[in-house]
């Protein structure tokens, strides 16, 4: 499942082929919907602390059109790489935590890799 390179004297692991595709879709989107969350967790602070909603009306529209497409990739990785129940919906609830879908992504991303399950 994990192919190895020589590099320098370190071993570098890859995703098996099967893989490269879901975990680059779900690496784009983990990304988008980390920036969007982080838009909306803006656009509350504007419209609760400065008393101002023009973020509102397009940041919470785009982070839940990113959000379903998140979770859709995100399953489909899971499934393909045999991810437990528990690791599945940790990282699918990742997506709804400022910040945390950035650090789910990169322990995803080096589990893939390392050829070992969420």
């Amino acid at each position: 499942m994990v192919d190895t390179d020589e590099r320098e004297g370190a071993p570098v692991a890859k995703a098996a082929p099967a893989l490269r595709g879901p975990l680059l879709r779900y690496r784009v989107l983990a990304y988008a919907t980390g920036i969007a969350l982080l838009l909306l967790t803006a656009a509350f602070i504007l419209k609760y602390a400065f008393d101002s909603p023009g973020m509102m009306s397009w940041a919470g529209v785009s982070h839940g059109v990113f959000y379903m497409v998140y979770l859709v990739f995100a399953v489909d990785l899971a499934l393909k790489a045999r991810w437990s129940i528990k690791g599945t919906i940790l990282v699918l609830l990742a997506g709804t935590i400022p910040f945390l879908s950035f650090v789910a992504e990169r322990s995803v991303t080096h589990r893939v890799h390392a050829g070992r399950k969420l």
